[in-house]
């Protein structure tokens, strides 16, 4: 099985311990590819995820500041994430977006970071990797008024809202990104959504080292077990996971052009 980790924060540091060694599971559980997410933890390590991309032909990087750090951000860093952009293993612009659930930031100041970035990824004339939670009809909007335009598209990721928003994000030119959640006995309404979608706009990813699948909750999560996700995809759609693997791998590639 081929599999495509379409975001995991291997920067973090509960990989600091094992990352080589999560690396090496990894590859041996047929992740070819990994998009290595560049939040970090705060607007001082925009570069987070860059080193690995450069270590490793088989890892790309994003860039961007969380929703969460907004309060910490500051003009100087769009010009800094501007330069990163132009990184050649730097595929996307992201994650970003709005989180009205913890709200570690004040929600008009996720809101202005979130135009900010918007504008400077649409002149970097990159995608975009979106985190929402609780937020989903301000990050629609948003997305519909500044983004759409643009026809650079994007990852609605770690996905946990309704078919509709996913399919409004669809006729945006996003694609849909699931998680290890997904694989939860109760998260009917996520796998629903997996099984409604066309397959050609379906991604998987781990989100590592968070939301461990089922087997293995309550543990950190990490690259290897994107498998998980693509086992509880094909489940509701009838496939095997070796299609769902192809299939979301193949997504990746054309979508990003690697």
């Amino acid at each position: 099985m081929q599999l495509i980790d379409s975001h995991a924060h291997i920067e973090f540091p509960q990989f600091d311990a094992d990352r080589d060694a999560m690396l090496d599971r990894a590859r041996a559980a047929g992740v070819t590819t990994l998009l290595a997410i560049g939040s970090g933890p705060g607007p001082e390590k925009l570069d987070a995820a860059i080193p690995y991309a450069e270590q490793h032909d088989w890892i790309y990087a994003s860039i961007g500041t969380h929703p969460h750090e907004a309060k910490e951000f500051a003009p100087q860093h769009l010009d800094q994430l501007s330069k990163l952009a132009t990184h050649p293993k730097v595929i996307a612009w992201g994650e970003i977006g709005l989180d009205y659930f913890y709200d570690h930031s004040p929600r008009e100041t996720q809101a202005k970071v979130f135009r900010d970035q918007l504008a400077c990824a649409h002149q970097a004339k990159l995608p975009i990797i979106i985190h929402c939670r609780d937020a989903w009809p301000d990050t629609l909007a948003i997305l519909g008024e500044v983004w759409r335009p643009t026809g650079l598209g994007g990852i609605l990721h770690c996905f946990t809202s309704t078919l509709e928003d996913a399919q409004r994000g669809v006729d945006m030119g996003f694609l849909i990104s699931f998680a290890g959640n997904a694989t939860y006995p109760k998260a009917t309404d996520i796998r629903d959504v997996a099984k409604a979608l066309p397959l050609e706009k379906i991604l998987i990813e781990t989100d590592s080292p968070f939301l461990a699948p089922q087997g293995f909750r309550g543990k950190r999560n990490e690259p290897a077990h994107v498998a998980e996700v693509a086992k509880a995809i094909a489940t509701v759609r009838n496939l095997t996971a070796e299609e769902v693997a192809a299939a979301t791998a193949a997504n990746f590639r054309r979508f990003f052009d690697v």
